[in-house]
């Protein structure tokens, strides 16, 4: 049994101390002044997890869920409910995915409260939300169209293009920057930021080393794996690098005893664990990648050893994404070169 007497449900090598989550409109303690939020998601992944803060004077809000008339309906049952009359006093931001940062602006414009980001988190989300309402851009087309997708897939992408800013309220205009090492104090207790990236670009990360609480974010999650991917903006990038060395630091920095509260899953015990199987993971599929390019391959060709499903429909782009990932950072590694064919798509093998 926890401390708390819930019974301790253990997976896949990891604990699970918190018991059932709270349903949406209400919260969960899970530490002194640290209560769960759960809200749901209009995707493939149903729920994620938001992080209320008890404050001297008012309230912190970890990550918003998305900008959904639902999500607003059980914030507003929060707020009537839970705030005791205290007005939310910062909306801090883990990254700039739709369902993270979707509702900080309205919620930062309803209370006067100001919004904290990384600086490479706020600017990447100001410059994909401007592209809502743009056609798609050619150098996107041609990006898919190198990696091997067919006309159909490429007229579903122009279709699709510009639909983030579509799940995301209207952000401030101005925001308080956090920043790797930086420490922030809420409720007379000292969290501390420590950036990752791969999953985003400047992904924070709050560490509390007395209460023994990581809020995670996407960084690590205990039961799936966050999405790594090369976009058409950045076409020759390295996130699998960035990705590894950030498991890497967690583990350097970060106690192995906390409760990550992670933003999908349930919280758990056992994070040193987790990091070593997300590192182990994805090098034993670069290695499995890397033996699968003994014959030239397209980008959508070198699927069947990263993944355990097919691909296709709205899991292409992810899975295209991610695959660019592995092979990109094979080449860094000098284990991959890529080449062009005479039809302008790239096949990549193994280097000689």
């Amino acid at each position: 049994m926890s401390m708390d007497g819930v019974e301790l449900n253990s997976a896949n090598g990891l604990t699970y101390p918190c018991g059932e989550p709270p349903p949406p409109g209400a919260v969960k303690a899970v530490a002194e002044g640290v209560y769960w939020v759960r809200m749901p998601l209009p995707f493939a992944l149903k729920w994620i997890n938001l992080w209320l803060l008890r404050d001297d004077d008012g309230w912190v809000i970890v990550d918003t869920g998305v900008a959904t008339e639902e999500s607003r309906l059980h914030w507003r049952a929060i707020f009537d409910q839970v705030l005791e009359g205290l007005p939310v006093k910062k909306v801090l931001i883990t990254h700039m995915h739709p369902d993270h940062v979707g509702l900080a602006g309205w919620i930062t414009r309803k209370f006067g409260a100001s919004l904290w980001m990384s600086r490479l988190e706020y600017l990447t989300c100001r410059t994909l939300v401007a592209d809502t309402g743009r056609e798609a851009p050619e150098a996107g087309v041609a990006f898919y169209r190198a990696a091997g997708w067919d006309e159909d897939a490429l007229d579903t992408y122009r279709i699709r293009f510009g639909g983030f800013g579509k799940a995301v309220s209207r952000l401030p205009d101005a925001y308080e920057r956090l920043g790797d090492g930086q420490h922030i104090v809420i409720g007379g207790r000292v969290w501390h930021v420590v950036t990752g990236c791969g999953h985003s670009p400047e992904h924070v990360c709050l560490y509390q080393p007395e209460l023994k609480l990581l809020i995670s974010g996407d960084q690590v999650l205990p039961r799936i794996s966050s999405n790594v991917s090369v976009f058409p903006t950045e076409p020759n990038g390295d996130p699998m690098t960035d990705w590894i060395q950030s498991c890497h630091k967690l583990k350097d920095l970060i106690d192995p005893d906390v409760l990550v509260l992670p933003a999908h899953n349930e919280p758990f015990l056992g994070l040193h664990k987790r990091l070593d199987d997300l590192i182990d993971n994805h090098e034993t599929a670069l290695r499995r990648l890397a033996d699968w390019l003994v014959t030239p391959r397209r980008v959508v060709e070198c699927f069947s050893p990263l993944f355990k499903r097919p691909i296709s429909g709205e899991v292409l782009g992810m899975a295209t994404g991610e695959a660019l990932a592995h092979l990109n950072c094979l080449i860094a590694r000098g284990e991959a070169v890529r080449e062009t064919a005479t039809n302008g798509v790239h096949l990549y093998r193994q280097a000689s």
